[in-house]
């Protein structure tokens, strides 16, 4: 297991950051690939399908939004905990984590499963069996939602001490199980019968499943947070305190992005179940950036966590300079694939052309910001690593509002259905250019304040 961490506070910092970056990265293309391969599918279904599936995957996001929660606090106060050398506390906030992510799923869960009528009834979409179809992947997807908030704390755990290789590798074997069953129970083979969009949620889960199996038997090895591990030890007060202290602003940042998109689908379901299926399948085309910044951010959070309890300031500084620059790579490359390639990206999903030409619209409007969205999450990753989440979650949460009068006024000013995509563009650049700022007169208080008085 030790060849599998990088060295935080001592290697040379590009090569560090980038070793844990790009199993991260690698990671977020798999999930990516998750739900490309499920909308490769369902595609195959058509639109109606696309819609149902879709609408109630905002459920699924909303979902994330609370299991940030104890993955931010845990990731974050493990980190610090890690880079201070207090391997007992980082233990004790591991534990804490995950009871937290365990106890909200479940709840979660119910709420998913009991309330799928007026859950998906709050969309407004029109036909019954696409309706019918919405509930029935919600009732899934998201009551079992349980083994999605176990993975994604357990990967954040072991991020934070400096082991990427792990999520990425167990996140690989569960696509590959995806894929094979996707069709499987989809559309049925032998004597398994033709399940459509429930097969797919299906076949989700039990992916999702089994890298949870993988996961436990991985963290058994690692001994700085899971040695003599018990899932219903007590937690010391205080660690559960200070997980919610950090986690809580970013739930909330994400529960409200994620509540703000659903209104934005409501408002997209207005011009018709066809503009439903082109918003879904351009944000999955668009996921090839956005995950891979779930990466950037992941990475910097904990390089940063481990620097900051270490009080390595010039570390900190030299790192976000460092995933910056990576960022903007990534950033421009994938804005030049969206722009150029817009119509066979979104065409190996839905053939029929009015989707088509509405998915080009799509892509190369939100092409535009690929980079300035890449900045605010890493520059997000960087503000957490250092335990501060409030301004960061400020700033995200008033500009994501502001995307709701931004796209009725753009919609009636003429622009129509993509006057919604430039709301999400426009917005996206001021908050990567704020955030951006923002942090480095974070950073530039800190190294002052750091520095030995005269």
């Amino acid at each position: 297991m030790g060849k599998r961490k990088v060295d935080l506070l001592n290697e040379e910092i590009l090569p560090a950051l980038t070793k844990l970056a790009v199993p991260i990265m690698a990671t977020s293309l798999v999930q990516m690939l998750y739900n490309l391969t499920d909308m490769a599918w369902i595609g195959r279904l058509g639109p109606g399908a696309v819609t149902a599936v879709g609408s109630a995957s905002m459920y699924c996001w909303l979902s994330r939004g609370i299991a940030i929660l104890p993955k931010t606090g845990g990731q974050v106060m493990a980190a610090q905990s890690l880079g201070a050398g207090e391997e007992r506390e980082a233990s004790h906030y591991a534990r804490g984590a995950i009871q937290t992510g365990v106890l909200l799923a479940v709840l979660f869960g119910a709420v998913s499963f009991f309330g799928a009528r007026p859950l998906i009834g709050f969309f407004g979409l029109h036909d019954p069996g696409i309706i019918e179809d919405a509930r029935a992947y919600l009732r899934i997807a998201c009551g079992l939602i349980l083994f999605s908030y176990i993975n994604a704390i357990l990967t954040g755990l072991l991020t934070a001490a400096g082991d990427s290789r792990t999520p990425f590798q167990v996140n690989v074997a569960g696509l590959v199980l995806n894929v094979i069953l996707d069709p499987v129970l989809i559309f049925g083979i032998g004597p398994v019968p033709a399940l459509g969009v429930r097969g797919a949620a299906l076949a989700t889960i039990l992916a999702q499943a089994m890298v949870s199996f993988l996961f436990i038997g991985a963290v058994r090895q690692e001994k700085q947070l899971f040695s003599g591990f018990s899932l219903f030890e007590p937690v010391p007060g205080r660690c559960l305190k200070e997980i919610v202290r950090i986690g809580f602003p970013a739930s909330v940042q994400n529960l409200i992005y994620a509540g703000i998109s659903m209104i934005l689908t409501r408002l997209v379901a207005g011009w018709g179940d066809m503009a439903v299926a082109v918003q879904r399948v351009g944000s999955q085309v668009e996921s090839i950036s956005w995950m891979v910044g779930d990466g950037f951010a992941a990475a910097i959070n904990s390089f940063t966590g481990q620097n900051f309890g270490a009080r390595q300031m010039k570390r900190v500084k030299q790192g976000f300079h460092s995933a910056m620059f990576m960022t903007a790579v990534w950033g421009l490359f994938t804005t030049a694939l969206l722009i150029f390639l817009a119509r066979p990206l979104f065409s190996i999903f839905i053939q029929e052309e009015t989707a088509v030409a509405g998915g080009v619209e799509y892509l190369h409007i939100l092409g535009l910001s690929q980079l300035f969205m890449l900045t605010e999450q890493t520059a997000i990753g960087a503000f957490s690593g250092l335990g501060k989440t409030a301004w960061p979650s400020c700033v995200n949460i008033t500009l994501t509002s502001l995307r709701i009068p931004l796209a009725v006024s753009l919609s009636a000013a003429g622009l129509g259905l993509n006057g919604i995509w430039w709301a999400l563009t426009l917005s996206s650049i001021a908050k990567g250019c704020v955030l951006f700022v923002s942090f480095l007169i974070c950073l530039r208080f800190l190294t002052k304040k750091s520095q030995p008085a005269p």
